[in-house]
């Protein structure tokens, strides 16, 4: 091989390399955009966790979840914001798969479109909520935001109030077994003096019988003849 033909592959290597570079470089500002863009989605709605429209079919979402787990993956890159991204990214996708939380979402959204309808005085027929544009969809994902954060708020209101409840129960119960545990060790302890009081009444009983006895005996004293009058 010629000097010039070295210097063509070493020229050519050195391109590779760079290009090689610039596509890991491309790939690793990818991925810190999804972080970002994952960190920044209202984690309340699992839709835009995921980057997905309301309504699409299951096979979807797992679709979705799949590219991008494996695209913000923490073993597949230093972002240390990496493993907090694909937790909450996880987090939604189960959210989505489980029927009853979101059937939830969905009625959320649904309701975050009927009151931006009532507040722009429109009907379901109007052009912009049939076709909706740009400012439509953006009120609507605001409205959302806003309808979800109420329903965690009574949510939570509701929770606490069962928690008190369980917790006013859960004394209730408590101080009857600790009446019936007083009660137990009063009737083993009266149980375990019996003996004793017995005994002691025993005592009293001699006690008051000797005492009878010696007063009977010197009280007897002999009877006076009554005088007959007359």
């Amino acid at each position: 091989m010629t000097t010039s033909e070295k210097a063509l592959g070493n020229e050519a290597q050195d391109e590779l390399a760079a290009l090689n570079a610039l596509e890991k470089e491309a790939s690793e500002f990818n991925k810190d955009a999804e972080i970002d863009r994952i960190l920044k989605a209202f984690r309340l709605d699992a839709y835009a966790v995921l980057n997905l429209q309301p309504g699409v079919p299951d096979s979807q979402i797992k679709i979705q979840y799949r590219k991008l787990s494996l695209l913000i993956h923490p073993d597949k890159t230093t972002n240390p914001s990496a493993p907090n991204a694909f937790d909450r990214l996880k987090k939604a996708q189960t959210e989505l798969m489980d029927p009853k939380q979101r059937t939830h979402l969905d009625e959320c959204i649904s309701d975050a479109r009927m009151l931006l309808i009532r507040e722009r005085k429109l009907t379901v027929d109007s052009p912009e909520v049939k076709v909706p544009n740009k400012d439509f969809i953006e009120s609507w994902r605001k409205k959302t935001v806003e309808v979800l954060v109420d329903a965690e708020a009574r949510r939570r209101k509701q929770l606490k109030a069962q928690l008190q409840e369980e917790g006013r129960e859960q004394r209730k119960q408590d101080e009857e077994v600790a009446e019936r545990k007083r009660r137990r060790e009063h009737e083993v302890k009266w149980e375990e003096s019996r003996e004793d009081r017995i005994g002691s009444w025993r005592d009293f009983k001699k006690g008051a019988g000797g005492v009878m006895a010696k007063g009977e005996g010197d009280g007897k004293q002999k009877k006076k003849k009554l005088k007959v009058l007359g």
